[in-house]
């Protein structure tokens, strides 16, 4: 299928966007997992880092669904509709109102939050708020640091939607930069604000409130470079502001099933043994960084990209963007996955095998990435896929997959948790976003939004021949996973660069022997 020259021009933008977000989102995870050696060096799997890692995970949970989530998705096809249709003012209308709503309701959720920080804890640390063996202490923590935490929610969510307005007038960058700022403050209190607490876990949960802040003060100046800087009002009787709303309750769930199976993970995780819920922080967090850098990234340009074509009942281009996107998902999602599932202890050993961290907690760990990684491309998918729908206006149909997928989940949980403990949790998260993604694509091909374009076939057998490649060799190269344990960090950085480098090379190599070739990322 050739392709006219507007739909060409189209793909190169996605695609030259898709690598700016792509390198932006790589340095802050970068960063970010240099935040989570810091964090397993000064408080390797301890009781102190569950309670850390449950007071940071639940405002976090919920700025998921309230901005990068559920609000991000009905926001910014709205917006786009507006800066369509309508004119600069009205534009400027509708994010004055917005920011309004929205910030009310996020305060009164704060306040609400933190006067009930012990019953949240218990909520969604029930393990925390039952133990006896450390007198209930990890509940105590937790709950102490909920209430410095929470606020970050209003925070992050504001810079949330400072980002999606920016997103949507295609300056990509900036929003993919924020997030450096949270590990830069994170890294900054671990490292010189702990020791002046007496319980220096205290000082990460200070950062992360800091860190709100300045995330948000970052992004003012690049608003006010487009002459929107909102003006915050109440405005819950604003068309746009209900459309908005009305899009945005069911969406609170469906674009954030796979985040509500992790926390769930956490929920159950603490009525298991100690360390278990920062050993499915840890390995989250390496499965995270794919997802992030590729999944996120390409859903993020292609939202409002989608948008715009919808509003514009381009169908042609609509199908074909969003078969480009499936694409580069699984162009760099199955080797992602395949990589993270044999090098999952030599990656562990090298970024967090330091200070407080043990050598059983690396074994632990792994175990449960490995289960992650199996799940990774269907985690990928439902970012790209979800936004299929949501670039529609159509937030119900994800909603009720969504549903089904946490039904799953939960019941794939208990199944699992008892023969494999915290592995058998991720293993569950992982099966359930199959489920979630299939359901996802099975009703964009059913709409007929979604439609194969050719080369298919071709595409998939050099994929495939190039992770067994890829495969082979890192399996031929792995050393004894023990010696990672015992080497110190330049020799694990030095063997792990060379595994990481002819693992890429040997894959791009066999593609392109295989006669892949640029123009088939744009047909």
């Amino acid at each position: 299928m050739s392709e006219s020259p507007p739909v060409a021009k189209k793909e190169r933008s996605l695609l030259r966007s898709s690598g700016v977000v792509g390198i932006m989102t790589m340095l802050s995870r970068v960063l970010g997992l240099l935040r989570d050696v810091v964090f397993a060096s000064y408080f390797g799997a301890s009781g102190s880092a569950d309670a850390f890692f449950v007071a940071f995970k639940i405002p976090n949970f919920l700025r998921r669904l309230f901005a990068e989530g559920a609000f991000s998705q009905a926001f910014v096809p709205v917006l786009s509709e507006y800066r369509t249709q309508r004119s600069h003012t009205d534009v400027q209308q509708l994010v004055n109102r917005v920011a309004g709503s929205l910030g009310s309701i996020l305060i009164l959720i704060t306040v609400v939050a933190v006067v009930a920080a012990p019953v949240l804890t218990a909520i969604f640390a029930p393990g925390f708020y039952m133990a006896a063996e450390d007198g209930g202490e990890k509940y105590a923590l937790a709950t102490d640091m909920l209430r410095i935490t929470f606020p970050y929610l209003l925070l992050i969510s504001m810079t949330a939607f400072a980002g999606a307005i920016l997103n949507s007038y295609e300056q990509f960058a900036i929003p993919a930069f924020t997030p450096v700022l949270l590990n830069v403050c994170l890294i900054g209190a671990a490292v010189f604000i702990s020791p002046l607490f007496e319980q220096p876990i205290m000082a990460l949960a200070w950062g992360v409130m800091i860190a709100g802040g300045v995330q948000l003060l970052f992004q003012l100046p690049f608003l006010l470079r487009l002459k929107l800087l909102p003006v915050p009002m109440l405005g819950f009787q604003d068309e746009g502001v209900r459309r908005i709303m009305k899009l945005m309750l069911p969406a609170l769930f469906g674009v954030s099933v796979v985040q509500i199976n992790l926390l769930l993970d956490t929920v159950l995780a603490s009525f298991l043994q100690t360390g278990s819920v920062s050993w499915l922080y840890f390995s989250d967090r390496l499965a995270e960084l794919p997802l992030g850098v590729f999944g996120i990234a390409i859903a993020t340009v292609i939202l409002p990209s989608l948008s715009r074509k919808h509003a514009e009942q381009s169908g042609e281009h609509f199908a074909h963007t969003l078969d480009w996107a499936v694409r580069m998902v699984l162009l760099i999602g199955l080797p992602a996955a395949v990589a993270l599932f044999l090098l999952a202890e030599p990656m562990l050993a090298t970024l967090f095998h330091y200070g407080s961290m043990a050598d059983r907690d690396v074994y632990m760990a792994a175990q449960s990435l490995r289960a992650y990684s199996c799940g990774l491309l269907a985690f990928m998918l439902i970012k790209v896929l979800a936004t299929g729908y949501f670039s529609r206006q159509d937030t119900k149909t994800p909603v009720k997959i969504g549903i089904q997928a946490a039904v799953a989940n939960m019941v794939f949980n208990l199944l699992l948790i008892g023969p494999f403990a915290h592995v058998g949790l991720a293993a569950a998260t992982a099966l359930s976003a199959f489920l979630n993604a299939g359901l996802l694509l099975y009703g964009l091909l059913q709409l007929g939004v979604f439609r194969w374009q050719s080369g298919w076939g071709a595409m998939l057998l050099r994929i495939l021949a190039a992770n067994v490649a890829m495969a082979m060799l890192l399996i031929t190269l792995l050393a004894d996973t023990t010696q990672w344990l015992h080497w110190g960090l330049t020799e694990r950085a030095l063997q792990m660069a060379i595994l990481v480098g002819a693992g890429m090379a040997v894959y791009l190599l066999v593609l392109i022997a295989l006669g892949l070739r640029p123009r088939h990322l744009k047909a």
